[in-house]
């Protein structure tokens, strides 16, 4: 394969892997101009269009994602063989991709990033914040964090959380103004902040246990989201019950009064956050570095005091 065929076919699994021509030129390092020509002269020279265009969006006709399912998994060995000459060489660098829930983002990796980057100056953490639960593999990225019920069962999981309480909350004033509600069913009388689930953009029904009793309740309200900030937000301002994993913004505002939860003796604990990459035989050095970082472990791979407790293994 010549140079310049290799350049076309790298520059193809970039756009279709980021859906953008934007993303896979920033990526590429070359302007979007550039890579769309090389796309052209792909296209043109298998005579076939590989990508159906939009202003808003990007995806493989079926001739293009018959050429990505094929040559993915090539870039991949390449990329995993590049890695382990690295690491041969006892040098700690790199790109680290990571996919991740919001609410892993902001209570498990942000609050490390610069611990990690301390430690490892020369690798680059390109993370991608996603709550619709996009496929790592398609996606090309080294790792992803999920709840523990939504992983693949043929990948490698790794404990980050334990269970995590669900819990509704609202503010005092909307309280003293509404009343407390006693079952789920007081909800349907109650102003509730709804969850989108952006995986098919239908709204969330909160969820409910007691003594063996499980409801689902299909809630009604002023406002409808899929970002926690917003949710919790509403809540803050009075606007209606919300309904959140206690960990995600809500718990240091009912530690402070600003929220108070309701329902408590409804409440359910849903899985915990994992970690989880591909099932292969190598674990590239900087993937484990990155773990052992969210698992608060010390440069010698003694674990420091948590914040919380966490299990290493599922």
């Amino acid at each position: 394969m010549r140079g310049y065929e290799f350049a076309e076919l790298k520059a193809f699994a970039a756009v279709v892997e980021r859906a953008s021509f934007a993303r896979a030129a920033e990526h590429l390092g070359v302007s979007p101009s550039a890579l769309s020509q090389t796309i052209r002269q792909l296209e043109g020279r298998l005579g076939a269009r590989l990508l159906n265009r939009t202003t808003r969006s990007v995806a493989p006709s079926a001739s293009g994602e018959l050429l990505y399912r094929r040559i993915a998994p090539l870039f991949r060995e390449m990329d995993d063989a590049v890695a382990e000459a690295r690491e041969a060489t006892g040098q700690t660098t790199g790109t680290l991709r990571i996919n991740t829930l919001g609410i892993a983002a902001r209570t498990i990796i942000a609050p490390r990033l610069a611990r990690f980057h301390k430690a490892h100056p020369d690798v680059v953490l390109d993370i991608v914040v996603d709550d619709a639960l996009a496929d790592i593999v398609v996606g090309r990225f080294d790792a992803g964090i999920r709840a523990g019920g939504r992983l693949e069962k043929d990948m490698v999981a790794i404990r980050l959380t334990p269970d995590l309480d669900m819990v509704a909350v609202a503010s005092p004033d909307y309280l003293a103004r509404r009343g407390m509600p006693t079952t789920p069913a007081d909800l349907h009388g109650h102003a509730c902040i709804n969850w989108r689930l952006q995986m098919d953009g239908r709204h969330y029904r909160w969820e409910f246990e007691k003594r063996g009793k499980r409801l689902e309740v299909a809630v009604d309200g002023p406002v409808v989201t899929n970002h926690a900030d917003i949710g919790v937000a509403a809540a803050l301002n009075g606007l209606g019950i919300a309904y959140h994993l206690e960990r995600d913004g809500v718990a240091d505002h009912l530690a402070q009064g600003q929220l108070v939860q309701v329902l408590a003796d409804w409440s359910i604990a849903r899985p915990g956050l994992f970690l989880y990459y591909p099932n292969r035989q190598h674990r590239p050095a900087l993937l484990g570095a990155f773990i052992d970082c969210l698992l608060d472990k010390d440069l010698k791979g003694a674990p420091r005091k948590p914040s919380h407790p966490r299990s290493a293994s599922r």
